[in-house]
């Protein structure tokens, strides 16, 4: 599954046989062996024992020499950035140099000045605007500010970085990335951090580029697409630097492609190998597709996530999201490794160690999209590696590190099964509590309403947790202190249906149905303390909106951690008590982070809302601290508690279907009107019965529109400048919604 990518050599040779070479060679290097007629003995040796991946000499020779030298120049220094490996490698002290806070993905800090007996006092020490960057109704803000010797370093959903003075929030320089507004996304534009090493700032961009920008100035130092956009890639997440590598996932599991994470060298951004989540034919894992077909090469699992690092075993550990196509899995039997999985990778070369599925034969969206953590615990006496997950399920899975075993348990059990959807046998079922609930209530309209796993095919199901439920990308703290993990949940259910075939077409949506939540459903959050030692709920408080920010956990006693409707909260993080709230103005949906400069600690969080949960949109960074001077700001329009048709994409005010006007005398129906790619436009009409509407998509992206729930009607996919009419006859109003984009809805009202 991993391929090694050598940049400039003249001709390719098979990879095995390149990792033998490059291991002689270090041995001989090392050794103070190496002559010069070192290559013609390993060419020699190499004819004789891999005659089957022979090279031309001139080639093997050039490559050879390249790669002496490259080893010699790097062999005396083995860490190319020291000090940040060893922040890496350190408890979070006073600065924050990664997404996750360290290698392990904790976001666990040592710093204390803040305590659970004076967090009352935080006001704000500054609030700064980002000039307008993702100031818009498509763009959610999800990173964690970066800071190193008192200067941070933000990221926006419009990939633009901005630098800003720790202590007092001014400017210091920007970078505007200029990326073209015309995306292949399945769910809004954003980026989740940077990561930093070697005078360096990296981060992926959405149109599948990896940059680095120079710390100093935002000067461009590199830039090296991992993979080609118009082919419906992307990268959302953060990557992870580490001793001289750059690693990133990728995105775009709605689109047809194939998973894979990608190791950069961080001075050059060559690509130093790529670890796929799919394998080839042949490949283990291979037999979990359909044989004969090339259905995993298009079968989605990306990388959503920032990876964790052991540098103690080497391994590298992340989460992979779903199968493509991701509502129909009726044409690719078998469980379909490795979607929905945690992986692990040698972190030098990205060769395959382990992994662990949480979702066999996915089909419920059920995607892996949360940062692993990576704990060191005591289970029955005995020391233990762990690494945890929080998934879409509602439950975290929690593992061996070193081997990939559930630590505390878990169990095969049966599940319903659809024939026509090659339902796997058995799902995964973790020992222990679930985060949010896993069973859905009937409701009018529905034949059918089912818990976790239920299957369906084209006639709608209630299904809960749904893809949209549980732990999406939220980062899961860990106190070493208390032992728990703390988990941001969405308490959500959706229809699920399969929706005919889907012929796949490179770079465009491979959506095999559609998932949406019922007309007038409820939408809440759950905030839940989970011990790592049995995997159960110790305190959890139940929110009135959906959780998608993630927080931070602190020596000091405290969870911090921010909700949609702009407020930003401290609790005490062994009961749960909440102990301090601010309203920051805008929706407060990243995950925050701690730091110090100059003796005084501050707790900072970008605030700029969130396309999934609602929130109000922004550009504003704030930061706090205990002699800050900033008061709150009024509240922003909170975000939607009911599901369905009765909420529309619009983010600022956040508004209600009822409070579109009913346009009358109008017989078309335009998607993604006005430059705004995931709305209708009118969104609600009055006709006559017998009226004939036109649907024509004038957006960038594909859309449809399917009556909903029970998908009477339905225009089929519109790409760009196509139309579809539709004769209604009957009175009644009627809801729909675009099946690749289910939050985008309208309504017929027919007289």
């Amino acid at each position: 599954m991993a391929d090694i990518v050598l940049r400039g050599a003249q001709g390719r040779c098979e990879s095995a046989f390149i990792l033998t070479i490059l291991h002689g060679l270090l041995s001989d290097v090392r050794s103070g062996k190496m002559r010069s007629s070192g290559c013609a003995k390993y060419m020699e040796n190499s004819r004789r024992e891999n005659k089957h991946m022979r090279c031309h000499a001139q080639r093997l020779v050039l490559m050879l020499m390249t790669l002496i030298w490259v080893f010699l120049r790097v062999m005396p220094v083995w860490a190319a950035d020291p000090e940040i490996d060893r922040l890496l490698r350190s408890p979070i002290g006073k600065d924050w140099v990664t997404n996750g806070g360290n290698l392990t993905n904790q976001r666990y800090s040592t710093l204390k000045q803040i305590n659970t007996s004076n967090v009352k006092q935080l006001k704000g020490a500054w609030m700064t605007r980002l000039k307008g960057s993702g100031f818009d109704a498509k763009s959610s803000f999800e990173a964690s500010p970066l800071v190193k010797d008192g200067i941070m370093y933000v990221i926006t959903g419009h990939d633009d970085v901005f630098a800003l003075n720790a202590k007092t929030g001014e400017i210091l320089w920007e970078y505007w990335s200029g990326i073209s507004q015309n995306r292949l996304l399945c769910c809004g534009w954003a980026n989740r951090g940077l990561a930093m090493g070697e005078g360096l700032l990296f981060f992926g961009q959405l149109d599948a580029t990896v940059v680095a920008l120079d710390m100093k100035t935002g000067e461009v130092v590199w830039k090296t697409p991992i993979a080609q956009y118009e082919d419906g890639y992307s990268i959302t997440s953060a990557p992870l630097y580490y001793d001289g590598i750059v690693y990133s996932g990728i995105s775009g599991g709605e689109y047809g492609v194939r998973g894979r994470l990608t190791a950069l060298d961080a001075k050059t951004g060559a690509i130093l190998w790529r670890s796929y989540t799919l394998p080839e034919p042949g490949e283990f894992g291979s037999d979990t597709w359909p044989s004969g077909t090339d259905h995993a090469m298009r079968g989605g699992a990306p990388v959503w996530n920032t990876p964790a690092l052991d540098s103690g075993l080497g391994l590298l550990y992340f989460a992979t999201g779903n199968c493509g196509p991701n509502h129909d899995g009726s044409m690719r039997a078998g469980d379909n490794l490795f979607c929905a999985s945690m992986m692990a990778l040698k972190a030098k070369t990205g060769e395959y160690v382990w992994h662990f599925q949480q979702v066999h034969h996915d089909i419920w969206n059920y995607d892996a999209a949360s940062p692993v953590v990576l704990f060191d615990t005591v289970i029955n006496g005995q020391p233990r590696k762990g690494i945890a997950e929080a998934g879409h399920t509602g439950w975290v899975y929690i593992l061996d590190r070193t081997n990939g075993q559930p630590l505390i348990g878990v169990e095969e059990r049966p599940v319903p099964q659809e024939p026509r959807q090659k339902t796997a046998k058995t799902q995964p079922y973790p020992i222990g509590d679930a985060t949010v609930p896993q069973c859905a209530d009937k409701l009018p309209d529905y034949d059918k309403a089912g818990c976790i796993f239920e299957p369906f095919w084209e006639t709608p199901v209630l299904v809960q947790p749904s893809g949209d439920g549980g732990t999406n990308w939220s980062p899961v703290p860990y106190s070493p202190e208390t032992g728990y993990f703390y988990v941001s949940g969405t308490v959500r259910t959706s229809a699920y249906w399969r929706k005919g075939d889907k012929e796949f077409v490179r770079g465009k949506s491979y959506g095999g149905g559609a998932q949406a939540p019922p007309v007038g459903s409820p939408m809440s959050g759950t905030f839940t303390a989970i011990d790592s030692k049995t995997n159960k709920i110790v305190w959890q408080h139940k929110t009135p909106y959906r959780l998608g920010g993630g927080a931070t956990v602190t020596a000091g006693g405290l969870v911090f951690r921010g909700e949609p409707d702009g407020n930003f909260l401290a609790l005490d993080a062994k009961t749960g008590e909440e102990l301090w709230r601010f309203q920051t103005g805008f929706g407060a949906d990243a995950p925050p982070v701690v730091y110090e400069v100059d003796g005084e600690q501050y707790v900072a969080i970008a605030t700029g809302g969130n396309v999934t949960q609602g929130s109000a949109y922004g550009d504003a960074v704030w930061a706090f601290s205990l002699k800050g001077q900033v008061g709150p700001l009024w509240p922003p329009p909170p975000p939607a508690t009911l599901a369905g048709p009765l909420w529309i994409y619009s983010r600022w005010p956040a508004v209600l279907m009822a409070s579109i006007p009913i346009v009358t005398g109008v017989v078309t129906v335009k998607a993604g009107d006005n430059n705004k790619e995931y709305t209708y436009s009118p969104a609600r009409i009055r006709i006559q019965a017998g009226t004939t509407v036109t649907f024509t998509n004038v957006g960038e992206l594909n859309h449809t529109a399917t009556a909903f729930p029970k998908h009477e009607w339905d225009t089929g996919d519109l790409a760009s400048g196509d139309s579809k009419a539709i004769t209604f006859t009957q009175p009644g109003i009627y809801y729909y919604i675009c099946t690749p984009h289910p939050w985008m809805s309208g309504q017929i009202i027919v007289e």
